[in-house]
Order: structure tokens, then C-alpha cells, then sequence
């Protein structure tokens, strides 16, 4: 129970929090505006959907609140890198940023949809009203504002009926044409975010993703037309409506109750947002500001498997292990920002990212470095690029563990090279203070391929930790999942030879894919009353096998051995 705790409780915990809150912000806001008497009129015309418009509206002032702060990149650093208000279980959350700002998108388009279908309901029953036989109550109070000295209740003036009435109404009201405005802009940021998209089509997922921008502007506007009214206070005292409302016919007459009056409510949505909208104005200078920055493209390697690797020096730059920078490449795109972990060592004098070729962004970073071309090119022709970052992830805290599983599938073993590179420069210098002393690695790929521009690192780290007589530091398992052992036979005759024949190291190629209990359970037996760090960074579908190995093969005892799951997201 304590790892399934460390490894899913806070975030439990955060999130029944954040469920809380909404649900009571619904109820609260809800019984606002279905019993006090400054809405019963209103109530009249419109009936619970009032109630059941604004009490989503109230979330979702609360979730637009919360919805740029998980992409607040360098503000989640900075608090990642402070010790003093950031413990390792609160860092943890912080990695899971993403994740929370999809779930709070998704709680929007739910709320959006409650309050859209609940105002439907209010604007077709408010232009009923208008045109209605003047003998009922709803007609009597949708006629107030027509004769002087009156305040109006209801906001549609017009006399045409629906439907006509109810198109009047969502193109030429503020509430309206902003409300159609930005529940558009959020169909189609929530449409191409989806996962299809975003990796076949990513350009369509980045531009429409900055509609945000059309959608806080209108969300800001949206309920300064004042469309819900309710009676003033002043009115309420000298008009009891739940006593006048039987006499409707003789308002206004000597000895009866006067005309109620009415004021609609003042727009509150930018009270929620302001400070939210602030930090990520200043994110945004800031990034600015990093992009102007000078980057220096010192060398390009081309790698097999459509990789290619591009080591740059930018003054001032600093990194830790397995974090992520943003680049732009003005000369691809002037506005697109792509996210790369890494792979270089925060002992070396140039940080590095590997580029694996899967779309036309990737595509036109290659050419443009001149990698499609046979001859050398030239440093002056390379093209210029802005970098944003580092900003931190999981894989900062490798060092904070005695035992870790470092788990990479295909191009996702790029924040591995950092933490192996930065392994290797510590062993050369010296280790004495080094916390970490095992490591299990494993690398899962489709092909052959994909090995090539790894394994030198690995073989030289194999031949540090051999010098240093501590060999065992370092565990590493290579799966080709693509193959099985019936398509590998071929290799069966060079398996007792010192080194393997596709990668060069002397740990040979597995094939197929690994037995995650097994290897579980054996880390397990060798590291009794250890807490031990998984670190992955691959499909979602491997991390659910992980996070539940890791939960299901922790002991209750706090004493006992705990696996600590954490993913990359970026």
C-alpha cells in the first residue's frame, strides 16, 4: 500500500482535490441562483436552466484558471529545481503537468457543453417570452423596460420569434457571438490535440493549439453584455417577489406592490483568469527572450536510422541530466517550436539533441543542415536556431536513487544518454560521492538499425566500468521486439563469440520483448529494503506494464524493497 501511495497517491489525492472543488463550485453556484428571491423572476422566464448555465460557468472560470498553469514551462522549473518548496513526491507531480492539463481541457469541454445546451434552453424561453400573449407572468416581465422608468429582465428587446429570434440572438449579442466564438476555437484545439494528430500532423495540432488566445479574449468579454439579470436589492425591499408575484396585473397601482427593478450581473470571469493569463504573458517574454540568444551549431552527425545529431554551444547554458530544450529553426518554420530531449552530458562544453527524420519539420531540419547533400558543408551554412530550455524532468532525479531501471523504446532512450554519459564522466573523474551504484538498463527497438548510434556510448562505458573493476555497475538488456528467436537463428552460430555481432558489446541482443515480472522480482531479490527508481521514457502502453510491476512488486512493509515509477512528458 505505501508504493502504491508514492506511486499513484498524491496524484490521487491531487486529483479528488481538483474533482472536489469543481463539484462544489457546481452546487454552490447552482443553489446561488435556483433559491435566493433576486433570481426568482428570472426563474420565471428561464426556469432551473438558469441554475444549471451558470453553475458550469463557475467551473469553468476555475478550470480556465488552472489551464495555463501546467504549460507555464520555466515557472515549473523553477520550482522543480527549488529544494526548499519542491520535495522529490511534489517534483513528481510536476512531471505529470501535462497529464493535468488534459484532464482540466477535458473537464472545460464538459462544462462548455452543460452550459452551452443549458442557454439554448434560455435564449429560445426568453425569445418565447417576448412574443407571448400578454396575460401570463413571463409576458408581464419580459414587457418591463419597454415604458419609462424601467429596468428590463429580460435581454432579448426584439419581437420576432424563433427560430429567427434565437440566430438574432447568437450573432448580434456580445454573450452570443463571443459564446460561438469560443466554443469553435475549443472544438477545434481539442479535435487536433489528439494523439493521431499531433504525431502525423503536428503543424495542424501547433497553430490551432494557439486559438487559446481568441478563446481567453472572448471567454474574458463573454459576460460583459450582462445578459442575467436579477432584481436589485433596493427593489427587494419595498417588492417581496414570492408575495407579488400573484398580483402581477396591478403592479405599479396605488396600494400594490411597484414595478420591480432589475440589474444584470457584472462579468466575473476576469477576476479568475487575470493572474494565470499574467504568468503566462511572462512566459512567454521569457521564451522570447531565450529565442534571441545566440546558438551555435558546432557539428552535425548523421546518424543510421533517418538520425541525425546537431551539438550546439549557447552562452550561459546549463543543464542537468535527461532535461528537454524547444527548438525553432526559422529557416523550417518562423514560428513552430519542437520539444528534444538532451543527450548530451552537463560535463561536456556543448549540450546535443538527436533528431530522428518522421516528419516535414525533421525533414526540413535535415536539409536545411545539409544532410541530404554528399559534400561537406560548411559551418557558415548551417542554419540558425533559437533554443528554449532546459526545462527539468524525471530523469533529474536518477541520481537520487542507489538503484535505478533506466527502461528506453526506440528514439525514447535519449535521456539515457545523458544520465549514461554523465555516469561515464564522473566514473573518469571521480565516483567516491556518487550515490548511484546500479544501474539496469534496457533498450527496446524494432530493427537493427536503431542500435547503431548508441552502442558506441555504451561501449565505452562497458570498457570504464571493466578498468574500474566494478563491471557489475552497469546491467544492460538489449531486446530487438521487431524479431523473435525463429527469425534470429541465423545469429545462434555467433553467440559464443565474445561480443555480439550487431551491436558490439559483450552483453548479446535478446529478442522479443522482456518479461517484466521476471525482471521485477529478480531486481527485487538482489536489492532487499531498497527504494528503486524506474525510469521511463516510451509508449503509454509500457508504462502502464511498468507502473503496475512497479506497484504490484513493492512490499507493504515500509522496510521493504519500493519501486518508484516515473514517466517522461514533454
Amino acid at each position: 500500500m505505501g508504493n502504491w501511495v508514492e506511486n499513484e497517491g498524491l496524484s490521487i489525492f491531487v486529483v479528488l482535490v481538483w474533482l472536489g472543488l469543481n463539484v462544489f463550485l457546481f452546487w454552490w453556484y447552482y443553489l446561488a441562483y435556483d433559491i435566493p428571491p433576486k433570481f426568482f423572476y428570472t426563474r420565471v422566464l428561464l426556469g432551473h436552466a438558469l441554475a444549471l448555465a451558470r453553475a458550469p460557468a463557475a467551473c469553468l472560470n476555475f478550470n480556465c484558471m488552472l489551464i495555463l498553469l501546467p504549460v507555464c514551462r520555466n515557472l515549473l522549473s523553477f520550482l522543480r529545481g527549488s529544494s526548499a518548496c519542491c520535495s522529490t513526491r511534489v517534483r513528481r507531480q510536476l512531471d505529470r503537468n501535462l497529464t493535468f492539463h488534459k484532464m482540466v481541457a477535458w473537464m472545460i469541454a464538459l462544462h462548455t457543453a452543460i452550459h452551452t445546451i443549458a442557454h439554448l434552453f434560455n435564449v429560445e424561453w426568453s425569445v418565447q417570452a417576448r412574443v407571448e400573449e400578454k396575460q401570463t407572468l413571463a409576458a408581464v416581465l419580459s414587457s418591463l423596460g419597454d415604458g419609462p422608468n424601467e429596468s428590463y429582465i429580460n435581454f432579448y428587446r426584439k419581437t420576432i420569434g424563433n427560430p429567427v429570434g434565437g440566430l438574432y440572438v447568437a450573432f448580434t449579442y456580445l454573450a452570443g457571438l463571443t459564446g460561438v466564438i469560443i466554443t469553435l476555437a475549443l472544438i477545434l484545439i481539442i479535435t487536433s490535440s489528439t494523439k493521431t494528430i499531433r504525431r502525423s500532423y503536428f503543424e495542424v495540432f501547433w497553430y490551432t493549439h494557439h486559438l487559446f488566445v481568441i478563446f481567453f479574449i472572448g471567454l474574458v468579454i463573454h459576460g460583459a453584455g450582462r445578459i442575467v439579470r436579477g432584481q436589485t436589492a433596493e427593489s427587494l425591499a419595498e417588492h417581496n417577489p414570492e408575495l407579488c408575484y400573484k398580483n402581477f396585473t396591478d403592479w405599479g397601482k396605488k396600494g400594490s406592490c411597484p414595478i420591480p427593478q432589475f440589474s444584470g450581473n457584472p462579468p466575473m470571469t476576469w477576476k479568475w483568469v487575470v493572474g494565470p493569463m499574467f504568468l503566462y504573458l511572462c512566459e512567454r517574454l521569457v521564451r522570447f527572450w531565450r529565442s534571441q540568444q545566440k546558438v551555435v551549431i558546432t557539428k552535425v552527425v548523421i546518424h543510421p536510422f533517418k538520425t541525425i545529431e546537431l551539438q550546439m554551444m549557447k552562452k550561459g547554458f546549463k543543464m542537468e541530466v535527461g532535461q528537454y530544450i524547444f527548438v525553432k529553426c526559422p529557416a523550417v518554420s518562423k514560428l513552430e517550436w519542437h520539444p528534444f530531449t538532451l543527450t548530451s552530458a552537463p560535463e561536456e562544453d556543448y549540450f546535443s539533441i538527436h533528431v530522428r527524420i518522421v516528419g516535414d519539420w525533421t525533414e526540413g531540419l535535415f536539409n536545411a543542415c545539409g544532410c541530404d547533400k554528399q559534400e561537406f558543408q560548411e559551418a557558415w551554412k548551417l542554419p540558425k536556431i533559437a533554443v528554449d530550455g532546459p526545462f527539468g524532468t524525471a530523469s533529474e532525479d536518477v541520481f537520487s536513487y542507489e538503484t535505478v531501471m533506466l527502461v528506453g523504446a526506440g528514439i525514447g532512450v535519449t535521456p539515457f544518454a545523458s544520465v549514461l554519459k554523465s555516469v561515464w564522466y564522473k566514473y573518469c573523474h571521480d565516483a567516491t560521492n556518487l550515490k548511484l551504484k546500479k544501474i539496469y538498463f534496457y533498450w527496446l527497438c524494432r530493427d537493427t538499425h536503431a542500435f547503431e548510434w548508441f552502442a558506441d556510448l555504451l561501449q565505452s562505458l562497458e570498457a570504464q566500468m571493466q578498468e574500474r573493476n566494478n563491471a557489475d555497475f552497469l546491467s544492460y538488456n538489449i531486446y530487438l521486439t521487431g524479431w523473435d528467436e525463429s527469425q534470429a537463428t541465423h545469429f545462434v552460430m555467433h553467440h559464443e563469440e565474445e561480443k555480439d555481432v550487431i551491436t558490439g558489446l559483450k552483453q548479446k541482443t535478446l529478442y522479443g520483448r522482456p518479461n517484466w515480472e521476471n525482471e521485477f522480482k529478480t531486481i527485487a531479490g538482489q536489492h532487499p529494503g531498497s527504494r528503486i527508481g524506474v525510469f521511463l521514457c516510451g509508449p503509454e502502453g509500457l508504462a502502464d506494464t511498468l507502473n503496475k510491476q512497479s506497484i504490484s512488486n513493492s512490499e507493504a512493509d515500509p522496510r521493504g524493497v519500493h519501486f518508484i515509477f516515473n514517466k517522461e512528458n514533454f
